[in-house]
C-alpha cells in the first residue's frame, strides 16, 4: 500500500527511498518521539554511523555477532563497522566525559541510521537492512536509578504508540545480543507479525514466546518401573510411537539434536534437548542453558558420531565428551517415560531421570503453547502474532565494565556506570500504522502521522472556479493547515481514487457544482455524508476538524497501561 500510494520505492532488498509523503510522515513520528523523550528528561544528540572496530572488539560483540554486522576497511586498512546500535559509542563517550557521581544520572538519545545485513529482508519496511531508529541510553549510579528510567521509558513507549494511533502491547523478551538482565518488547499485534507471543487475557501476562513461562502439570505415572528395551518397528515419530504402544504422547520423551557454537576456543558440540513428547523445544532457552552462543540443526552424521540415532533418540548412551545434554525440568520430575534406545526400531520403557539417564543441565526448555496455563494464575495462554515496534533493555554494566566507563563516588571509589538502552524503529512504526489504517481503497492514516491533514481536490481547470481554488489553497497554507493540492489535469475519478489511496484524513472538493450549491464539499476520507460549507468558513472548519481529530487521539492517553498498573495486575 505504501508503494501504491507513492510513499516509498525499493532500491534493493531491504533498502528503500522515502518519497516526500513518507518523509513527512516519518518526520512527524520523529517529532512525537522527540517530545516524549524530552518529557522524561532526554537530551538529543547525534552519534556517527561508522564505528571503529576496536569499540566492538572491546565489548566482545565483534566476535559474537556474525553476518548481520557489516564490516569493512578504510583506505588505511583499519577495520570499521556500520552501526547496528550505539551502546559501544555511548560507553566510549562516558569514559571520556563522565568522571564524578555528580554528573549522573543522565539520559541521551538520537535518531540515526542503522544497518543490519538481514538475511531475509521482508514485509516492506517491517524488516529492512537500512533504517532510522530512535535509540536512547540512560546512565545511572545504581540499579534503583536504572529501574526508574526504565519505567519512564516503558510508560513513554505506550504514549508514543497511542499518539501514532497504535495500540501496543509490552511483552517480556530475550535480551539477545544486547545483553543485560531485563528486556521488554513493544508489539503491534497483527497476523502478519514475525514474532510469536504468549498472552493471557485474564491476568495480563505477556511474553515473547522465546522466553514465555507456563505452569507445567505433573502427571502421576506411578512409582519407577524397571527399564525395558522394546521393539518398536517403524515408530520413528512421537505419534507413531504413541499409537504403537497405545499410550499418550505425554508418556514419552522427545529428543532434539542441535549443534552448538561454544566460541573460538572450543569446537562445536552436540546439544541434546529433552522435553515431554507432547511439547516442543524452545531453542532460545536451549541455547542459554546449554551455554552455546548459537544453535543449528544437527546433521545425521553428527548425531551418529556422538552415539545418537535420529528417530529413535535418547539421552541415554550419548557420548558426554561430544555433547551437552539439557533436560526440561518437567521431564526430570516425571516417572516412567518412553525414550529412544539410540537403535533403529527400539525404545526404552520405564525410563526415569537420575537412574537411567542424567543431564548436564536441568531447566525450562519446553515451549509455551496455545492454552497452556499461564505462570501467574494458571489461566490459559493464547499464542498471537506481533510486530516488534520498540524494545527496552536493562543493560547494567554489560558495556560500561568492558569499555571502562566508570564514575568516582563520594568516597573516591570507582564504579561502572549502570546503563539502559531503548529503541524504536521509525520506519517500522510507519509500516505498522499503514497496516492498521488501510482498507481496500488505500491508506487512512491518523491525523498525527498523515503527511498532510487535508487534500484539496480541484475539479476546475480554468476560469473563476480555478481562481477560487487557488485562493482557498493559499488561505489554508497561510493558516498553517497542512494541505495537499490536487490541481492535475486528470479526471475527477482519478483524483478521488488517489485521494483515497494516499490516506489524508480530510478532503475538500471545489468545483463549479459545489460553488453553485453554496461553497466547497468537506468531509472525512471516503465519507458519504460530505457537507457543503461556505468558502469563507472553510479554513476555520478544517482547522476545527483537525483539532478535534487530535483531541480524540489524546483522549485515551491518561488511561494507557503503565509500568505500575501492569505490575499490579501481574
Amino acid at each position: 500500500m505504501l508503494l501504491r500510494a507513492g510513499y516509498v520505492r525499493q532500491l534493493a532488498a531491504g533498502l528503500f527511498s522515502y518519497l516526500p509523503a513518507a518523509w513527512r510522515s516519518l518526520r512527524k513520528i520523529e517529532q512525537i518521539l522527540r517530545e516524549e523523550m524530552d518529557a522524561i528528561g532526554g537530551q538529543e544528540m547525534c552519534m556517527p554511523v561508522v564505528h571503529p572496530a576496536e569499540l566492538w572488539q572491546e565489548s566482545g560483540r565483534w566476535y559474537e555477532i556474525g553476518d548481520p554486522m557489516a564490516r569493512f576497511k578504510d583506505r588505511r586498512g583499519r577495520d570499521l563497522v556500520l552501526a547496528m546500535t550505539h551502546e559501544e559509542v555511548v560507553a566510549s563517550l562516558c569514559r571520556t566525559e563522565i568522571r564524578s557521581y555528580r554528573q549522573l544520572p543522565q539520559m541521551v538519545y538520537h535518531m540515526q541510521t542503522k544497518f543490519r545485513d538481514e538475511p531475509r529482508a521482508r514485509g516492506g519496511l517491517i524488516r529492512v537492512r537500512e533504517f532510522v531508529m530512535k535509540d536512547s541510553y540512560t546512565l545511572d549510579l545504581g540499579y534503583e536509578g536504572l529501574q526508574a528510567q526504565y519505567e519512564c521509558h516503558y510508560d513513554a513507549y505506550y504514549r508514543i504508540g497511542a499518539r501514532c494511533g497504535l495500540k501496543l502491547v509490552a511483552v517480556q523478551s530475550d535480551p539477545g545480543m544486547m545483553g543485560g538482565k531485563m528486556a521488554h518488547e513493544f508489539m503491534y499485534l497483527s497476523p502478519i507479525g514475525e514474532d510469536s507471543l504468549a498472552i493471557c487475557d485474564a491476568t495480563g501476562y505477556a511474553s515473547n514466546l522465546e522466553i514465555a513461562e507456563f505452569r507445567k502439570e505433573l502427571d502421576d505415572n506411578g512409582a519407577p518401573e524397571p527399564l525395558q528395551k522394546v521393539h518398536t518397528p517403524g515408530a520413528s515419530t512421537i505419534e507413531d510411537l504413541a499409537t504403537f504402544l497405545d499410550i499418550s504422547p505425554r508418556q514419552t520423551a522427545k529428543v532434539v539434536f542441535c549443534m552448538g557454537n561454544f566460541g573460538t576456543e572450543a569446537p562445536e558440540k552436540l546439544v541434546v534437548g529433552v522435553v515431554r513428547g507432547d511439547m516442543e523445544v524452545n531453542e532460545t532457552q536451549l541455547t542459554y542453558l546449554s551455554g552455546a552462543s548459537e544453535l543449528r540443526a544437527a546433521h545425521e552424521e553428527e548425531i551418529e558420531a556422538a552415539g545418537g540415532t535420529a528417530g529413535y533418540a535418547s539421552p541415554r548412551g550419548i557420548d558426554r565428551s561430544r555433547s551437552v545434554i539439557v533436560v526440561d525440568d518437567l521431564v526430570a520430575r516425571t516417572t516412567n517415560l518412553v525414550v529412544g534406545a539410540n537403535e533403529v526400531d527400539y525404545h526404552f520403557t520405564g525410563a526415569n531421570y537420575g537412574r537411567d539417564y542424567d543431564a548436564d543441565v536441568v531447566g525450562p526448555i519446553a515451549k509455551a503453547y496455545d492454552g497452556a496455563p499461564d505462570p501467574v494464575a494458571g489461566a490459559p495462554l493464547r499464542i498471537a502474532r506481533g510486530i516488534e515496534v520498540g524494545n527496552i533493555f536493562q543493560l547494567g554494566t554489560r558495556y560500561s565494565a568492558t569499555l571502562g566507563a566508570l564514575y568516582t563516588d563520594e568516597n573516591g571509589q570507582e564504579h561502572p556506570i549502570i546503563m539502559g538502552s531503548y529503541g524504536i524503529g521509525v520506519g517500522r512504526m510507519l509500516a505498522c500504522v499503514a497496516q492498521e489504517y488501510s482498507d481496500e481503497y488505500g491508506l487512512d492514516l491518523p491525523v498525527s502521522v498523515a503527511p498532510w491533514h487535508v487534500v484539496l481536490v480541484s475539479l476546475a481547470r480554468k476560469g473563476p472556479t480555478r481562481g477560487q481554488a487557488e485562493a482557498l489553497y493559499q488561505a489554508l497554507m497561510e493558516a498553517g493547515v497542512e494541505v495537499l493540492y490536487d490541481d492535475r489535469a486528470v479526471s475527477p475519478g482519478v483524483k478521488f481514487a488517489d485521494a483515497d489511496l494516499r490516506g489524508m484524513p480530510f478532503r475538500l472538493t471545489i468545483s463549479e457544482r459545489s460553488l453553485k450549491r453554496g461553497g466547497v464539499e468537506f468531509g472525512r476520507r471516503r465519507a458519504k455524508d460530505v457537507e457543503i460549507i461556505p468558502l469563507g468558513e472553510a479554513v476555520a472548519r478544517v482547522q476545527q476538524a483537525i483539532q478535534d481529530a487530535f483531541d480524540r487521539l489524546a483522549q485515551g492517553l491518561d488511561d494507557l497501561p503503565t509500568w505500575a498498573s501492569e505490575q499490579r495486575s501481574a
